[in-house]
């Protein structure tokens, strides 16, 4: 991966947490989803406008992977796009006040070590 791959690589990584950010802080306003409010709730994702501002960062971060994959390989790409699963912990931590147990930081540090050697070059 080329350091103007890397930067676009980024990009996408850092759209995709925003995006899901607006996604979590939509979704508290939406509230819990049953079998009797599925369809208004449904209904109300376009009323909302954390909703509408995910899915649209989720949208951006999308276009950014398809262009990647013109110039990387998917066998790279796609695992390494699990940095956003890091970042969604530390930002589950920080933003919501979500636990992260002793395992989950394990688990976040084997990520971040196989992104690296995904990346790096033989």
């Amino acid at each position: 991966m080329t350091f103007p791959e890397f930067i676009v690589f980024l990009i996408s990584i850092v759209a995709g947490v925003i995006g899901q950010f607006f996604l979590k802080s939509g979704a508290a306003k939406l509230g819990a989803v049953t079998a009797s409010n599925f369809f208004s709730h449904v209904v109300k994702i376009v009323t909302i406008p954390e909703l509408i501002f995910g899915l649209a960062f989720y949208g951006g971060a999308a276009v950014l992977y398809i262009l990647l994959l013109t110039r990387i390989n998917l066998s790279v790409l796609a695992p390494a796009v699990a940095l956003q699963y890091v970042f969604s912990v530390l930002m589950g931590h920080f933003i919501f006040g979500e636990a992260v147990p002793l395992i989950r930081i394990f688990g976040i540090a084997f990520i971040i070590c196989g992104v690296v050697m995904l990346i790096s070059k033989n």
